[in-house]
This record gives C-alpha cells, structure tokens and sequence, in this order.
C-alpha cells in the first residue's frame, strides 16, 4: 500500500506562512525602534516573552511526545549546543537592537542579514566544505556593498556608522549561532530547539542588562506594548510561521525569499519613522542583497534572521 503523504501537494498554506514571517520579521526593527527603550532591554523582553508564551505548548509537546514512546529526557549534547546557540543568538541581538537604536531600523537590518556569507566562510575554514565560485563572487560583492554603506555613514557621523558595523557585527554572531547549533537542530525538533534557545538568550540577556545596570521597569505604557509586540508578533508568530513553511518549501526557495525582510522594514520605515534612504544607501543596498542572494544560490540553504 502506498503510504499518503502528509504534506499537501498544493501547500498554499506553506506559503501563507511565509508570507507572514516575513511581514512579521520585517516589523521587529520597527518595534525596537519605537520602543524608546536601550537595544539590550528590548532584546531582553522579546526573548524573555517569547520564552513564556512558548512554555505551555512546549510542556504539551514533551507530554505527548512521552506518551508516545519517544521518552522525556532530552540528549545532553544536543541540548547544550542548544543552549550554546542560545548565547550566540543573545549577541547577535545585542548588537542589532543597539545599531538600531543608534542608527535607525533600515541599515543595521540589512547588514544583520549578512549572515549568510559568515555561515559559508565558517562551513568552508571549519568543516573544509568546497564552496563554488558564485559563492565567493556574491561574497565579494556583498562586501563591496557592504564598505560602501559603511564609508558613507561613518562620513555622515560616528553614530551612524557604528550602527551599520554593529548590524555587520550581528551577523557575524548570527552565523556563529547557525554553525554551532547545526548539530542540535539535527537531534531535537522545532519547538524543543526554538524554546531552549530562546530561553537561555532571555537569561543572558537579562545578565548583560544587570551589568551594565539597564532598568527593565518604569517605561511608559506605550514601551511595554512594543515589548509584548516584538515577543509575540515577532519571536513567536513570526518564527513559527518561517519554520513552519521551511516544513514544507525548499530552502532554495525560503532562503532567498527572506531577503525581502530589509527591503520590508525600509519600506515600513520610510512613512512610520521617517528614514530615508540616500542614493549611497540603495547602491550599497542592493549590492548586499544582490550578494548574498548569490551565496545562498550557490548553497541552497541558509536561512534568515530578524
């Protein structure tokens, strides 16, 4: 007897849930933006809501999963480098969150999504993956893009360009957080994986906020709706619809289609925060997105960030 697949032949579905991931991720730079409050703080309360909205549907999904046989205690390795992953992930929002309060939602965005070309070099120096030339020309061309977005803001101000390195910084952790979780993501499925990373970067997150001596409380009313807004819209919905739709979609056709995200929150920005985009900008822009379009061409996979 053939066995029925239990993936649609017509998944309109999948492709519904793309669509609002990405318009969720493509909302989360607004958010920190908008929520007048320290990068790290907001970073902080979307991990930490993330992390509890997602607590009982986790409990539910370990419940059945014992019930089913497949057993209650977690692999340890797995469930460190998850937690590892974790860490690295709390980095890449720090810096991110920070560029964007520095700077703006757009720039510190795009280059955050640079991850990809970190993720191809680590594969390439770690585990001596053979990468084709279309990678190494969208490298060089995302980097050009990227020099020419970095020069022309560090000569419109301090402030401004050190946003766009602190997005370049995110990504660079944001690769890191993607090649040393690698393993895990093989070894626990989504929501185990999704909950332990998002719950061990709220705890750091709220370390880093206690060093450096950042109050969580006392924000307006308005602030903590941005704060419930980038833990649910974002880390929750937003996340949840992407895995959802990596389930049943190519990545050759996910990977590339996140890239809309920092064209989304430009455009979002532009008449909610008033960024405008200068032609320096749209050049660098569109070298960036162009490279690393290549470079996830080149290896059908990746995958995106916000």
């Amino acid at each position: 007897m053939k066995e029925k697949s239990s993936k649609p032949n017509h998944p309109l579905s999948a492709y519904f849930a793309l669509g609002i991931g990405i318009l969720s991720l493509g909302f989360s730079a607004i958010f920190v933006r908008e929520a007048g409050a320290p990068g790290t703080v907001t970073a902080f309360y979307r991990m930490a809501i993330g992390s509890l909205a997602m607590t009982v549907p986790f409990g539910v999904h370990r419940h059945r999963q014992g019930e089913e046989g497949a057993g209650r205690s977690l692999p340890r390795p797995a469930l460190g480098t998850a937690m590892l992953g974790g860490v690295f992930f709390a980095a890449d929002l720090t810096l991110w969150a920070t560029g964007i309060v520095i700077s703006g939602a757009t720039i510190p965005t795009l280059m955050a999504n640079t991850a990809p070309l970190w993720v191809g070099l680590g594969a390439w120096w770690m585990f001596k993956e053979k990468l084709p030339p279309k990678f190494w020309g969208g490298l060089a061309l995302a980097l050009v893009g990227a020099g020419v977005l970095l020069g022309h803001d560090f000569s419109r101000s301090a402030s401004f360009g050190m946003g766009s390195l602190l997005g370049l910084g995110a990504a660079v952790f944001y690769g890191v957080y993607l090649l040393a979780t690698q393993p895990a993501r093989a070894k626990l499925d989504t929501i185990t994986y999704h909950w332990v990373t998002t719950s061990t970067s709220a705890l750091v997150l709220l370390l880093v906020n206690v060093a450096l001596k950042r109050t969580l409380w006392g924000y307006p009313l308005a602030t903590y709706l941005y704060f419930l807004a980038v833990g649910i819209v974002v880390q929750v919905f937003g996340w949840m619809a992407v895995n959802y739709a990596q389930g049943y979609l190519p990545a050759s056709l996910v990977s590339p289609t996140l890239l809309i995200q920092p064209v989304l929150t430009a455009l979002i920005a532009w008449p909610l925060l008033g960024e405008t985009l200068t032609s320096w900008h749209l050049l660098g822009g569109v070298a960036v997105i162009g490279g690393v379009y290549l470079v996830h061409r080149s290896r059908q996979g990746g995958k995106g960030r916000g």
